[in-house]
């Protein structure tokens, strides 16, 4: 009797203790396969690393990485708790391309009705973005912003070839800049957000595995 492959397991990091312990609170049970959750810590550096040291692990081998967490919108109309799926990653021109993005779309939409789902490149940047700067950042053609996404994703398939995504809650936009997250009605919705969507990144891992014909 042939024994099926295990499934591939997945890593869904994300850099901030609030967006840890929402991932932590949302439903688990339509998990395909093993899930870790990591913590990288805030920046690019301190996610590049953290990723790279645990798909070092025999047991990630293969791991699909999906990178979230919270981020800054840049297009006007823009509010918070609306999602972001990354197109890809990083600087135009440079960046990562994102796997299974519809997919993605669909399952953000039914796990959090009624709210906006939003798709293009999402730029990195090692700093609170605010202000000027996050005009010259629209002005890329990004539509959103946030810290870790980029060097999570690079990491990930510098560690080998893997399925990677990135799904993105909006805690603050042009018209709704925050001072401090979780302490204003931005931060709890974009928290509640988070919370409501792991199912769909279970099913987005579901899918991605499936044999390509």
């Amino acid at each position: 009797m042939t024994v099926p492959p295990a499934p591939a397991p997945l890593l869904i990091a994300c850099a901030l203790g609030i967006e840890h312990l929402a991932l932590r609170l949302g439903d688990r049970s339509g998990a395909g396969g093993p899930v870790t959750v990591l913590r990288t810590g805030m920046g690019p550096r301190a996610a590049g690393r953290a990723v790279a040291r645990v798909l070092a692990e025999p047991t990630l081998a293969g791991a699909a990485v999906l990178a979230t967490g919270f981020c800054a919108g840049l297009a006007p109309g823009m509010h918070p708790g609306d999602l972001v799926v990354a197109e890809e990653t990083g600087e135009p021109g440079d960046g990562t391309p994102c796997v299974g993005t519809g997919l993605l779309v669909r399952e953000l939409l039914r796990a959090a009705p009624g709210r906006t789902v939003h798709t293009g490149p999402v730029t990195g940047s090692d700093h609170v973005v605010r202000g000027q700067e996050r005009a010259d950042l629209l002005a890329t053609g990004a539509i959103a912003v946030d810290m870790e996404s980029a060097a999570t994703l690079r990491s990930a398939v510098r560690a080998g070839e893997r399925p990677v995504a990135a799904v993105r809650v909006v805690v603050d936009a042009p018209e709704h800049e925050l001072v401090r997250i979780g302490t204003v009605r931005g931060g709890i919705s974009a928290f509640r957000v988070l919370r409501s969507v792991l199912p769909a990144f279970f099913e987005w891992h579901r899918n991605v595995l499936l044999p390509r014909r």
